[in-house]
């Protein structure tokens, strides 16, 4: 029985349609990407789904006694109190059960085999969280949930109103992870988690069984989550079997299968049009013409299908700095009584990519704005090299754009003496283009402008970049274009962000920001917390010194133990691959038989023929017992993989 199910649901604002009869169903356990570019009715359809609109048409029914979870991208309030007592008022106390019981107990009563065996499970949960309604989500288990989610232990007992927004909306996270809902419905949980809370939210969710649909921008955190694609495509909302990677090889193939028929199609009718011209007035073909002409006129013609559109853009080559590029030495920050740095000593060299890491609060942000000149040292001195030009993307500078101009005014204006052709066609890249270069600042969205904010970077080079979490408001393929062109960015990159696919794909360094100082790694994050993993250290106890510290070990003699350690964790994980592979193909084949067998047995007729009945009962119960098993040695296999290879498990 479906957790969920939607018939013909059609949702439109305006003349833009955002759903046109869409149809699709959750089932437990299901694990949901939900993609699309920015604008296209994620957000609105997680929405629809937790209840806070409704479909314009269509039919949107969740089965008896099924919760749903939402976690919104803002979150405006929430339960007053202090923390503790916020994130338990999401689960409320078990005055609801009894009832669902009562309500669920008279379902059993009227449902077929197929049903009752549903429903029973369903009550068998409920009774089994009446019984153990402290253990799950008493203090102690909150407790948990807030540590693992960042949350120091001062601050358990404090009101939840004087928290940030970010930490609000933690704070609603870790209310939804309590509560447990069979559905959870996350739109880019993400964005405001620092890595070591990433790491331990990404096993949370693994090791959870409920039902998810989760929007991310972070490739990787994505593709260990889902088993399962649903994509607002130019044809309509699509579903796709696998994580992000698959979903990517099935739509190419689609496309390029389409793109083939599309051109027999041309070739044919080209062929027909010429015969039709040739003996349009040969009377003894008169009969074959007029069928070809028939022919034509029924013949739908195949539409290859038109891309959304797409964030493309490079950046322009720049003049090439001195072999320094930043000098930080003996610098101390503070703000009040809470010092961030003591005295950091720090270079930044020509060429460098640096991913700034560490727990929020650390100081992440203020080690960029003292490099940028935005903040001053309290002591010591930031000095940047021979021939740097600067520039710095933040999250804060898209409330500095001037809200009185519009979007080509606030481009044009940095580069005056360039024709307005060039500056529309840099826009263009951006997704601006026609009427919407002349929308004012002012009413542009979060994520409009901080494409503007990076359009910027692109109309004035520079070879020094600074970047504070550049992909916060950025669709997942938005952000791997930004991936692709700061791959070929010819200058010196320094970089905070929380995604970890884009950590990977770019950082050659790594500064774990804590304790006054900086922690230097040379590779990429994976590689880095590997390291600490393998010398049991949790991220940043290392740097409780005041300066970055240094490896003792030589580079050659590093790169030789950890290509060491990599060929032998590779041999440990080939075997368990292996094995999850050949259950995934078990999988997805009982899978195919079972939505095979689905359509036939809600036939009121198939239940007139007992011979015919019986044999598919059966089998449909054989297949369901026997995916319980194989999804049960999926998981278990999953976690011996988590297990050797320390929770990198999508790699």
């Amino acid at each position: 029985m479906s957790l969920l199910t939607a018939d013909n649901v059609s949702v439109a604002f305006g003349k833009k349609i955002i759903l046109d009869e869409a149809s699709f169903a959750v089932q437990p356990g299901d694990k949901i990407g939900l993609i699309g570019p920015n604008g296209s009715g994620k957000t609105t359809l997680l929405r629809l789904i937790a209840g806070e609109r409704e479909p314009d048409a269509g039919v949107l029914a969740f089965a008896r006694g099924v919760r749903a979870g939402y976690l919104p991208q803002d979150i405006l309030e929430l339960p007053q109190g202090t923390l503790v007592d916020s994130v338990r008022a999401s689960v409320g106390d078990k005055s609801h059960i009894p009832p669902l019981l009562a309500s669920l107990d008279e379902d059993l009563a009227g449902a077929d085999d197929t049903e009752a065996s549903e429903i029973a499970q369903r009550i068998a949960d409920l009774h089994e969280e009446l019984d153990a309604f402290e253990e799950r989500y008493g203090r102690h288990r909150t407790e948990e949930i807030l540590s693992g989610l960042g949350f120091p232990e001062a601050a358990w007992d404090r009101p939840v109103s004087e928290l940030s927004g970010g930490w609000k909306m933690r704070a609603a996270l870790a209310g939804l992870l309590l509560l447990e809902p069979d559905l959870l419905l996350l739109d880019e949980p993400t964005n405001h988690l620092d890595v070591p809370s990433l790491e331990w939210f990404d096993d949370f969710l693994r090791r959870n069984a409920k039902a998810l649909v989760l929007v991310s921008h972070d490739r990787e955190f994505l593709d260990r989550q889902i088993r399962r694609v649903m994509s607002f495509e130019p044809e309509g909302l699509r579903s796709y079997v696998g994580n992000y990677e698959d979903y990517r090889r099935q739509r190419a193939e689609e496309e390029e299968n389409l793109e083939l028929r599309a051109k027999r199609q041309a070739a044919q009718r080209a062929e027909t049009e010429r015969f039709i011209e040739r003996f349009r007035y040969k009377a003894s073909k008169a009969r074959q013409v007029q069928s070809r002409v028939k022919l034509l006129a029924k013949e739908e013609t195949i539409q290859v299908r038109t891309d959304h559109k797409k964030v493309r853009f490079r950046f322009p080559e720049v003049e090439r700095s001195g072999r320094e590029v930043a000098r930080l030495i003996g610098v101390r920050k503070a703000f009040g009584d809470k010092v961030v740095y003591r005295a950091l000593d720090a270079t930044v060299a020509r060429g460098d990519r640096i991913a700034v890491i560490g727990v929020n609060g650390a100081g992440k942000t203020t080690l960029l704005k003292l490099i940028a000149g935005e903040l001053a040292p309290d002591a010591g001195t930031v000095t940047l090299g021979h021939n740097v030009t600067m520039s710095y993307f933040a999250q804060h500078h898209t409330e500095l754009l001037d809200k009185s101009r519009t979007v080509l005014d606030e481009i044009w204006n940095l580069v005056p003496r360039q024709p307005q052709t060039w500056v529309r066609g840099v826009l263009g890249a951006f997704l601006f283009s026609g009427d919407d270069v002349d929308k004012k600042i002012a009413v542009l969205s979060g994520g409009e402008r901080a494409r503007v904010s990076l359009a910027r970077l692109l109309v004035v080079p520079s070879n020094l970049m600074l970047m504070d979490e550049p992909t916060n408001h950025l669709d997942l393929d938005s952000s791997e274009r930004l991936v692709a062109a700061l791959a070929d960015y010819g200058g010196t990159l320094v970089f905070v962000s929380h995604n970890r696919s884009f950590i990977n794909q770019l950082a050659t360094k790594v500064w774990d920001v804590s304790g006054g100082g900086i922690t230097e790694w040379d590779g990429n994050l994976d590689a880095y917390l590997y390291h600490l993993r393998q010398i049991g250290q949790p991220m940043g106890g290392v740097a409780a010194a005041p300066a970055r510290t240094v490896p003792v070990e030589n580079d050659r003699d590093r790169r030789r133990r950890e290509a060491a350690a990599r060929d032998a964790l590779a041999a440990k994980l080939r075997p368990i691959k292996a094995a999850i592979a050949d259950l995934e193909r078990r999988i997805a084949e009982l899978e195919t038989e079972k939505k095979q067998i689905e359509p036939k047995l809600v036939d009121p007729s198939l239940y007139a023929d007992f011979a015919r009945s019986r044999p598919l009962l059966q089998r449909y119960d054989e297949i369901r017992e026997k995916l319980d098993e194989l999804y049960a040695r999926w998981e278990h296999q999953h976690q011996a993989l988590a297990s050797h290879a320390g929770g990198e498990v999508g790699d």
